[in-house]
């Protein structure tokens, strides 16, 4: 005798194929989640990455200021040492140019006139002094514009002296080399100069 499926064949299909429906819907979840975290994990790999990078850049930017600040520092060093050594050179070369200047300075003073107070300020020399009258300051100016070392005599002050004969002067003149000087003129002859007060004769 056959036997017969009185079971509702519909319902059976339709809930199979609800079944696979759910089951393909759960299989798309996790591959859609599984596809989020590969893709989360690929950027947070790039961003990492960058991070390092940065970091990576800053710390050579730090050497790079640090490196630049030691150069600047030795550069600041080196221009103290050549500025030192440019004043080490002047002293040495103004050496011998001090007894050059003195000794100038004896042969333009003439007689009839004495200096009480020798000042240098830079290139000038000022000259104070007492001179028995104007022509000896006169002939003072004149032998300085002939020296090889003194040159430019300018006359600031002379004053009548005040119960006293002379008169007293105040004179500027430039020191100058004598590459500068005015060639073919000798200084004239030494006079005696007495300083602080000395008398020449």
């Amino acid at each position: 005798m056959p036997r017969i499926n009185l079971l509702p064949w519909r319902e059976a299909e339709r809930n199979e194929r609800k079944l696979a429906f759910l089951i393909a819907l759960a299989a798309a979840a996790v591959c859609a989640i599984v596809v989020t975290f590969g893709v989360h994990l690929f950027y947070s790999a790039l961003v990492s990455a960058q991070i390092e990078r940065n970091d990576l850049l800053t710390t050579q930017i730090q050497l790079l200021d640090h490196q630049i600040g030691e150069i600047n520092s030795l550069e600041k060093t080196k221009r103290k040492f050549l500025a030192r050594m440019h004043v080490i050179e002047q002293l040495q070369r103004s050496r011998p140019q001090i007894v050059h200047i003195f000794d100038q300075i004896v042969r333009t003073v003439p007689p009839g006139l004495y200096l009480t107070e020798v000042s240098e300020k830079g290139t000038h020399i000022q000259f104070k002094g007492v001179a028995q009258s104007s022509t000896r300051v006169s002939d003072f100016m004149r032998n300085i514009d002939h020296s090889q070392w003194l040159a430019n005599a300018e006359l600031e002050v002379i004053q009548a002296g005040k119960g006293s004969p002379g008169s007293s002067f105040t004179l500027d003149a430039q020191v100058v080399s004598p590459k500068s000087a005015k060639p073919g003129k000798a200084a004239p002859p030494a006079g005696r100069v007495a300083a602080n007060g000395g008398h020449g004769k």
